[in-house]
């Protein structure tokens, strides 16, 4: 890696440094919005309501149950004389999980939901209808009991994030008020708290579910929160909803079947660790420079052209003709597998034998070569004239 490089991922590893510095060091923003969850700490989580029904209620056994009502209520072994506690900013009950807490209620047990809105389903069935508006309330407003006993001189006040919802109708047969928001108007044009008989237990709905969280919890308005719950003094176990609920983590990806499944979970899992790997080894050996090798030359050719020009150069036919006559013979004792010390007659038939040519074009070659090999000077034409005998010989 090059200087210039180097000091470039320098500075990028810098600035990324400070960006993960700067967002772990500054203060978070407050999360406003709606949870309700058991172990939400924001504002409007009910981290604190629900730890603080454990510490208080010692007595009695406070269950945590994290699946929709028509499931736990169908498979799991309940207390009788136990209620069933809801807060959420509204409701949707679907028909199954409806007729479940009817069932609930009907044994004995009783049923707290708080939120603004109670589902169509809910209301058609019970009878209730309820007003809600849907503007962030700009004034305080102050909810209270109808009955004195339960009435204090200073009473909590809600605004921030607080929507005004109250019943407009109910039945009257069964249905018993038990707080409101106290205004100059009417308190029956105020109702926000009632309780509905069913069988042998009691299903109360309260309008108000903010009073329920963390942020009035902790802002000395615990005081209607708990009255509230106080209606529920006599059961023996206390089940707390924390399926039902908007900050509840669920999972909305198209994977969702695959990482709900324990074989294609770990199937998924070793495809992205095996692509991951692929890509770090992969990536490496794309990105080393591979050198450049060249080819070694043959240089035979050209060693032999440059000392053919410097005999040629120096008119030495001699030594050519000398040079040629040697490598000729080493030639004929490879290949052949003659004894060249003695270039005689009996040489000359073996070798016509065993190369295939005739025995005349055999001796005029090896007589050229004796007649050559016993002059002392040597011509050009002498030159030429064996370089042809010995090329037609060997072709």
């Amino acid at each position: 890696m090059d200087k210039k490089s180097r000091n470039i991922l320098l500075l990028f590893g810098v600035a990324l440094l400070t960006i993960i510095i700067v967002e772990i060091t500054r203060p978070k923003p407050i999360n406003w919005k709606s949870s309700y969850t058991s172990v939400d700490k924001i504002p409007f989580g009910s981290y604190i309501l629900y730890n603080e029904l454990k510490d208080s209620k010692k007595d009695k056994a406070v269950h945590l149950v994290s699946e929709n009502p028509y499931q736990f209520l169908s498979d799991s072994n309940y207390n009788q004389n136990s209620a069933y506690l809801f807060v959420n900013s509204s409701f949707n009950f679907d028909k199954r999980s409806y007729e479940k807490l009817i069932e609930f209620i009907q044994q004995g047990n009783d049923v707290f939901i708080a939120g603004r809105s109670f589902g169509n389903f809910l209301k058609d069935s019970l009878k209730i209808e309820t007003d809600i508006d849907y503007q962030i309330t700009e004034e305080e407003i102050t909810p209270t009991f109808f009955s004195k006993s339960l009435q204090k001189d200073s009473l909590p006040t809600y605004k921030k994030g607080v929507y005004k919802s109250v019943f407009k109708s109910f039945d009257t047969t069964k249905t018993t008020v038990l707080g409101h928001f106290k205004n100059d108007e009417e308190a029956l044009n105020q109702v926000n708290f009632i309780k509905i008989s069913e069988g042998k237990g009691n299903l109360f709905l309260n309008t108000l579910p903010q009073a329920f969280s963390n942020y009035y919890m902790l802002k000395g308005n615990d005081h209607y929160a708990a009255t509230s719950l106080a209606f529920l003094e006599d059961q023996s176990a206390i089940y707390w909803d924390d399926y039902l609920k908007d900050g509840r983590k669920v999972i909305d990806s198209p994977m969702r079947f695959v990482l709900n499944q324990v074989p294609l979970q770990w199937a998924y899992y070793l495809l992205i660790f095996g692509l991951l790997v692929f890509v770090i080894f992969r990536g490496k050996r794309e990105q080393r420079i591979i050198p450049v090798v060249e080819p070694l030359q043959n240089t035979s050719i050209e060693f032999a052209k440059t000392i053919g020009d410097l005999y040629f150069q120096h008119k030495d036919y001699s030594d050519i003709i000398s040079k040629k006559i040697t490598y000729f013979l080493e030639k004929l004792r490879s290949q052949y597998y003659l004894n060249t010390n003695e270039l005689n007659a009996e040489f000359i038939d073996k070798l016509a034998v065993k190369s295939n040519h005739s025995l005349e074009d055999t001796r005029r070659l090896i007589d050229l070569i004796n007649t050559l090999k016993g002059r002392a000077t040597h011509s050009e034409a002498d030159l030429i004239e064996l370089n042809k005998r010995i090329e037609a010989f060997i072709l």
